[in-house]
């Protein structure tokens, strides 16, 4: 039934394997899947992965830092296996106990592992187990307990069985009747001496007297609390001052509004002496600094507020140890305090639930998808589950550490996607080299297109635009804008009287797919070393365009497919993504399709700190960040730096 069972160090070791009867091909292939994709990309939290015709499944153990993986045909339905991956964890722990303590990769080595049979018992057991268990057949209404009740006792009124017994006219008259017996009641309380003990209103063992007094001290005291709540709720506490947003100051905004007067100057822009050294200044300022290599990556700065946020962490820990002391007493406080930090135990799925409820939380406020914030803290849960705790470290602070280490881990990609060297790779092969934009509308694909252009250019690159948003009014007309400007920027007389931005388009309501073939075999005769696509914005649910998208990248096959994305979104990032993969792959015409390859964020300098829509990105697709878009001018295109977004993600 198993195809295979290992088990496996951290560091790469492989301790003991078992191989099914009848298999012959060799379970390196998914485990170093598995490797790759899940455990080094800090996607634990679910404990099952698939790998072409095999499901596997597998359990960590931080403790002694090993890897217990299953693999078995996705047709079949094992329920016995996640209970049989942990008794086969617990018999190798206790049996090789005294070798796994032993740290170092050569004691490893060293130690033969004789685990067969135990491991076919187990297995024995297991398979055995699960027959026993067969489905229980459905019992017949005779055999059941319903059968033996009446439609009369089923029938539920308030007044209970008396209630049951009369029908409902008379239920109602009893209820009327209810309230004339009350004083019948009160009655008899009077009439009873006062040294008989009453039963009433949860007044149990009170003489008359005594319930009376009682009500009486209840009435007064309840008087004096409300008096002296009063003056407290007149005055309410002045409402804490917002933090003001400070004024940006644009590069190209001007400095006076006397540059902006143009009243006395004439009708083709000339203006005498003065002035005319001050339009040059300006228009030497307007132009955009030099792009050259490799680009800048984005820097979150920080502030006072993480100080102030590493105070408030000592103030909880401070003021959690007081309470631990009063509730314990001196010595027993001060013992729990030592315990809360010594590293004296493993840390349990206990221990860290409230910790993780926090991150969670926190994720999900600075933009984090909800479904994968909680995926991140179960994985995290999981990789520190068994785990012995440092000495003199906090539960909070080891949680954290995790879960920044694989914020980081995710953000970081799993190929370096380096244009500059792909582009010159294909300029041997005497090729363009084609990349394809594609995403929702108003995210700012022509913009971050032009920006792209200019960092190219100013590499040395020749760029051909190809329109192929043949939907959108003004589409054309804006690459057009940008193709003018870029070549202003970078005049044809600098490059041999060749123009280094050219546009290509066919006007609108043309087939796109058409276009982009067209330009990329027009690139290739003129020997432009990058095609840029553009492509019209389309919502995910939109099936026609999607289809129109996939069709695109299928018949022209780009180098790179790129998903434009704003960082403004939260949940809505991992539904795009998850459409627009799901449409390129249910469309496409080879076996492997085409999926995204990478992302560009935009709208960067418009979040804050609240920076989650990365991590929701990457995290679906599996591919890294290439651009950063953090202005409105052509400088403003950053390349993503993982440790100053997570640092910036994790501060209060």
């Amino acid at each position: 039934m198993l195809d295979f069972f290992t088990i496996f160090s951290k560091g790469g070791i492989v301790l003991w394997c078992f191989q099914g009867a009848g298999v012959t091909e060799s379970f390196t292939g998914p485990v170093n899947a598995l490797i790759r994709s899940v455990i080094l990309q800090e996607r634990s939290g679910n404990n099952s992965f698939t790998h072409e015709k095999l499901s596997l499944k597998y359990k960590l153990d931080n403790e002694f830092e090993l890897i217990f993986v299953v693999g078995f045909q996705k047709i079949l339905t094992l329920t016995y296996v996640d209970k049989f991956i942990d008794d086969v964890q617990l018999h190798f722990r206790d049996r090789y106990k005294n070798e796994l303590e032993q740290k170092g990769a050569l004691k490893l080595l060293n130690n033969s592992f004789e685990f067969e049979d135990d491991f076919k018992v187990l297995l024995r057991d297991a398979e055995e187990s699960s027959k026993v268990r067969s489905p229980a057949q459905m019992r017949s209404f005779k055999e059941s307990e319903k059968s033996q009740k009446t439609v009369k006792s089923m029938i539920e009124t308030k007044g209970g069985d008396k209630g049951k017994e009369q029908g409902g006219k008379k239920s109602k008259n009893t209820k009327k009747e209810a309230p004339a017996a009350e004083p019948a009641k009160g009655d008899q309380s009077k009439a009873s001496p006062p040294g008989q003990k009453m039963v009433e209103n949860g007044n149990q063992g009170l003489t008359a007297d005594e319930i009376m007094q009682k009500k009486r001290e209840e009435f007064f005291r309840k008087r004096m609390v409300g008096t002296a709540e009063k003056p407290s709720h007149s005055k309410s506490p002045k409402p804490q001052k917002p933090r003001e947003k400070q004024m940006r100051v644009w590069d190209m905004g001007g400095s006076s509004t006397k540059n902006l007067d143009y009243s006395e100057r004439n009708g083709d822009g000339s203006s005498n002496g003065g002035e005319q050294n001050q339009e040059a200044q300006i228009d030497l300022g307007m132009q955009p600094s030099s792009m050259k290599g490799d680009l800048l990556s984005v820097d979150y700065e920080s502030s006072e507020e993480e100080e102030m946020e590493e105070e408030d962490e000592e103030v909880v820990v401070s003021e959690t140890s007081k309470t631990s002391s009063k509730k314990g007493g001196g010595f027993g406080g001060m013992f729990g305090m030592l315990k809360g930090l010594v590293g004296s135990k493993s840390l349990s799925r206990e221990d860290m639930e409230p910790v993780l409820e926090k991150m969670r939380d926190h994720l999900i406020a600075k933009n984090v998808a909800a479904d994968i914030a909680s995926q991140l803290c179960d994985s995290v849960a999981k990789k520190l589950e068994g785990k012995v705790m440092g000495t003199f470290t906090t539960v909070a602070s080891t949680v954290k550490q995790a879960l920044q280490d694989s914020l980081v881990q995710i953000l970081q990609p799993k190929r370096r996607v380096d244009i500059l060297r792909d582009v010159m790779e294909a300029q041997s092969q005497r090729r363009p080299f084609v990349i394809t934009f594609c995403g929702v509308n108003g995210v700012g694909k022509s913009t971050n297109l032009a920006k792209i252009s200019y960092w190219l250019i100013e590499n040395g690159f020749t760029v051909l635009i190809a329109a192929c948003d043949t939907f959108r009014a003004g589409a054309v007309e804006q690459l057009r804008t940008h193709q003018r400007r870029l070549n202003s920027l970078h005049p044809p007389e600098k490059h041999g009287g060749r123009p280094v931005v050219q546009l290509y388009e066919k006007g609108y309501g043309k087939d796109a797919a058409g276009i982009a073939m067209e330009a990329i075999a027009y690139a290739r005769n003129q020997a432009f070393d990058v095609v840029l696509v553009d492509t019209a914005g389309r919502m995910q649910d939109n099936a026609p365009l999607m289809t129109a998208l996939a069709k695109l990248i299928a018949v022209n096959m780009p180098d790179l497919v790129l998903f434009v994305g704003e960082a403004l979104v939260g949940n809505e990032a991992v539904d795009q993504l998850v459409k627009f993969n799901q449409a390129l792959a249910d469309h496409s015409m080879s076996d492997k399709p085409r999926l995204i390859d990478g992302i560009v964020l935009t709208k960067f300098d418009t979040i804050d700190d609240k920076m989650g829509a990365a991590i929701s990105m990457t995290y679906i697709t599996g591919q890294p960040i290439v651009f950063v878009g953090t202005g409105q001018t052509y400088n403003d295109l950053r390349s993503l730096n993982a440790r100053a977004v997570v640092s910036a993600l994790m501060k209060a």
